[in-house]
């Protein structure tokens, strides 16, 4: 609906505006960049300066669209007021009050208030937690003032402000091109059209319609390739995507995972169950000759205690703490839904460069035909020079292949603070200027002197990039790229400061020297020029071959340990890189995800063969840890042959190439820092940090989260199922009822609360990444669960019935003190309970229940709440209990502590 109305817009259909805020616009596309400019004062090089960004702030406002509507106290509590909880208890307010129980109604109003009032705070942090996590994470851009480049928040995008465009970025605001490179936007989301559409910087008439305005970038489009300088024309509502009325600010949207959507649907059918056993109980003890007045009291009671209606809150709560958790560990989670999915994954796809890497890029040696320089501490260390040559040829030939590297680059370089590099861009181009930095050259001399004409963007299928620079009355044109496609188109080189042929066995050569750099694990790049008198040429036509820049990225220190701890959680890695095979099977072995040197690299164009080879050949594949020179269309083959070998895949990616396998995966992971903002707007989670451990430490949040959920779950039902077995047994038998219409609900509000919150924030056990992942589809409650709740609310029911025995017969107590007992003991029970929910073969006295404090602080503020409903003269009056003396108390705690005996007896 939203893309057909955009559409509409751009042909020029009527589309009804915001006229109280949209304002009017000039005719930028038919307006020279130079005009532009002169209108909106600012200069192209060094852009706005800071009092004009102050001043513009002040009279535009944020670049933001209208805010989406957030959830306001009185709808969350007009939710809870229309709950069937409320509606039974009114009913029972309404039937007290016909029988004259005024003391009953007041009692079952003030359970009406506390309920609601639970009910509100619980949804209202819920809600307000998520929307706390949707104002994390917003785009940034690269944009010139006071004469640098600078990334800032895309909101504090002004009106002038010059932006620096690359393939990848997310269009923040409309912009008039003013400088442009092969330059090409997805604007899909305005016209509707997926193919590309070409940019350049030339007029077109003022009467073009949006989708003929090529001359221009508007808000929510994004570039698919290229790079450029815009300037911005229109911010916030006052852009083209602005002028649609209904239009909101693209953010996480509220969903019901599929997780609250099984508990809704368990909740509605145990709706059903307790209704339908609630009137059993009703009807047996009506016809046992109990009053008709306090069998409906009870059977409603039951009703409202046994419906789980809280579930899907408390989940939500769950899944809200553990984003905000993950938040803290770098982490930022953009889908909801995403968060169950985590602790299912099996396989995690990751790129090599700066997940396993440290993505700090420093250029260790340039090697060329005279020689090497190495380079240590970001200066050259030593000159090692051919026995033909001599130090002053070497550093010549270096200084041509610095050059050739400060060109063809679009980084910033300001700098050292302290020992930190100041600039921004791109880890390997900032590498290559720092090395140039080094020797005395620098871009922006070199720019001053042959300013760039034209710009080849990076291509990733001939895996090279080139610029031209005007020089005289020619161009002369710097390439880089990797060394085995950029070595196939040069027929020169560089040798002693002139250029003599390369021959095959010198090609050859240079191909084995870059082998023997990538086989220490560094990073090579090759680079070449030439001269031409056009920027229209083939630029990679008869280049001449400058030298190998080798640069080394260490592994982070923190990958063999969260590579352990995913082969301990029988999670698959898999490390996908554009490196070559040579480098990635190094830094394979030096983390520890391969342990032989001759276990074999696949490379990208190899996939494509033994996907459609035999069985054995796609069962290779799927073994297979490490991949080479992969495309982007060989990771979505990738995922898919993982995905049909029914694993739950996780896949990072940081550029525009990457968003189809990030939606294709079952989780896709951004980077934070190098990552593209369509790479972060196509993944379930953003990984502020680019570590690989971050998204190991998702896993196990993913992990515990889920494992929460079902303790919370499997608590809730086993003590609500206690609740109705103890009546229906009683009302069955005939026997006095051991509990009153107002301990159940006071029993509800008690027990439903707090220890179920307290379950939900738990931390987990340490074992959990020793666990296999668990099935795409596992429910919540598996048989043997739902066989625990049953067995639970037995043991429960038992000790209570045995403690109303006791009290009537052996102790001879009052009715009254004889249903305190009762009430005593299935209130404690509940409570001690919570001790039963740890996993599995963990000790009683040390595992995720006793550690989690929430879970000692909910037991102490219900033993308290507890303590006042007995003792307190006028809460005990209201709900009938009494003192039970010493040995009422004893029986109680005696009792109730049957089910921690059974579990820790029976169920080890």
């Amino acid at each position: 609906m939203l893309v057909a109305t955009l559409t509409e817009f751009a042909e020029g259909k009527s589309v009804r505006l915001d006229q109280a805020r949209v304002q009017s616009t000039e005719a930028w596309w038919s307006t020279e960049p130079s005009e532009v400019l002169t209108r909106l004062n600012v200069s192209a090089g060094d852009g706005l300066a800071f009092h004009q960004v102050q001043a513009r702030q002040k009279e535009f406002g944020p670049n933001r669209l209208r805010e989406a509507k957030t959830k306001s106290s009185w709808e969350i509590l007009w939710n809870q007021l229309q709950s069937l909880i409320l509606l039974l208890l009114v009913i029972t307010t309404i039937v007290s009050l016909f029988f004259a129980q005024w003391i009953e109604a007041m009692a079952i109003v003030a359970v009406i208030v506390v309920n609601v009032t639970i009910g509100f705070v619980m949804e209202l942090r819920a809600v307000r937690s998520m929307e706390a996590l949707r104002r994390l994470g917003g785009a940034n851009v690269i944009v010139r003032r006071n004469g640098k480049s600078e990334q800032i928040s895309a909101e504090q995008l002004v009106p002038g402000d010059i932006v620096v465009l690359d393939a990848g970025d997310l269009i923040t605001a409309d912009l008039r091109i003013i400088e442009s490179s092969k330059l090409q936007a997805n604007e899909s989301t305005l016209t509707g059209e997926s193919v590309p559409v070409s940019k350049r910087i030339e007029l077109v008439p003022a009467e073009s319609l949006l989708a003929d305005r090529k001359n221009m970038l508007f808000k929510g489009t994004f570039i698919t390739r290229g790079s450029g300088l815009g300037v911005v024309v229109g911010t916030g509502m006052n852009t083209e995507l602005g002028r649609i009325a209904f239009l909101v600010e693209k953010a996480m949207q509220d969903e019901l995972t599929p997780l609250e959507k099984r508990l809704s649907a368990l909740g509605r059918e145990l709706v059903w169950i307790t209704l339908v056993i609630t009137s059993i109980v009703i009807f047996l003890g009506v016809i046992r000759g109990k009053e008709l007045f306090l069998m409906i009291e009870t059977g409603v009671a039951l009703a409202v205690s046994a419906i789980p209606e809280g579930l899907p809150i408390v989940a939500t709560l769950a899944l809200a703490r553990g984003m905000l958790r993950m938040v803290k560990q770098n982490v930022l989670i953009r889908r909801l839904s995403a968060v169950e999915t985590l602790g299912a994954t099996s396989v995690i796809c990751t790129d090599k460069t700066g997940t396993v890497t440290e993505n700090r890029m420093t250029v260790t040696r340039i090697v060329v035909e005279s020689g090497v320089a190495h380079f240590e501490n970001h200066r050259v260390q030593r000159w090692q020079a051919r026995p033909e040559s001599d130090d002053s040829q070497l550093r010549q030939d270096v200084q041509l292949a610095a050059e050739i590297g400060s060109l063809c680059n679009n980084a910033t370089f300001n700098g050292f603070v302290g020992v930190d590099i100041d600039g921004t861009g791109d880890p390997m181009e900032l590498a290559l200027l720092v090395a140039a930095h080094a020797l005395d050259v620098h871009r922006e001399s070199l720019i001053s002197e042959q300013p760039e004409a034209a710009e080849i963007a990076f291509d990733p299928d001939l895996k090279m990039m080139a610029t031209f620079h005007q020089r005289g009355g020619e161009f002369r044109l710097a390439v880089k790229g990797a060394p085995e496609n950029v070595l196939q188109r040069c027929t020169k080189a560089v040798c002693f400061g002139k250029e003599i042929a390369l021959t095959d066995t010198m090609r050859q050569s240079w191909l084995n020297q870059n082998t023997a750099l990538a086989e220490n694990g560094l990073r090579v790049l090759a680079l070449a020029t030439s001269s031409t008198t056009t920027t229209s040429t083939d630029p990679y036509h008869e280049l001449t071959f400058a030298g190998l820049v080798a640069m080394e990225d260490p592994p982070r220190l923190d990958v063999a340990p969260a590579i352990a701890t995913c082969k301990d959680a029988g999670i698959k890695l898999v490390m996908i890189t554009g490196d070559q095979a040579i480098t990635a099977r190094k830094i394979a072995l030096d983390i520890g995800l391969i342990e032989n040197q001759d276990e074999k690299v696949v490379s990208g164009a190899e996939i494509k063969h033994l996907l459609h080879g035999k069985d054995s050949d796609r069962d290779h594949l799927i073994n297979t840890s490490v991949f080479a020179r992969v495309s982007p269309e060989e990771k979505l083959d990738l995922i898919s042959l993982h995905q049909e070998n029914g694993a739950i895949v996780a896949m990072t990616g940081d550029g525009v190439n990457d968003a189809p396998a990030l939606e294709k995966a079952d989780i896709g992971v951004a980077m934070g820092h190098r990552g593209t903002q369509v790479a972060r707007d196509a993944a379930d989670m953003i990984l502020q940090d680019d570590a690989l451990s971050s998204i190991v430490t998702a896993v196990q949040e993913g992990r515990v989260i889920f494992g929460n959920i079902r303790k919370f779950v499997l608590y809730l039902l086993s003590c609500n199922a206690s609740e109705v077995l103890v009546i229906g047994v009683a009302s069955m038998m005939n026997w006095p009822l051991p509990l009153l219409p107002l301990h159940i609900l006071f029993l509800n509000l008690v027990t439903d609360v707090f220890p179920a919150l307290a379950l939900g924030a738990g931390k987990g056990e340490a074992t959990i990444m020793e666990r296999k992942p668990r099935q795409r589809d596992e429910p919540i409650l598996h048989r043997k669960h739902w066989v625990q709740i049953a067995v639970y609310a037995t043991v429960m029911t038992i000790a209570v019935l045995s403690a109303s025995y006791i009290a009537r017969q052996v102790l001879t107590m009052s009715s009254e003190q004889a249903v305190t007992v009762s009430f005593l003991t299935l209130a404690l029970a509940q409570l001690w309970q919570v001790f039963n929910m740890r996993d599995a073969g963990i000790a009683l006295f040390k595992n995720e229940i006793t550690t989690n404090p929430f879970v000692w602080y909910a037991l102490i503020l219900c033993v308290i709440i507890l303590l006042g409903a007995v003792l307190l003269p006028g809460i005990s009056i209201v709900l009938h209990l009494s003192n039970p003396g010493w040995s009422g108390w004893m029986t109680a705690l005696g009792l109730s502590v049957a089910p921690v005996l059974f579990r820790l007896i029976v169920w080890r």
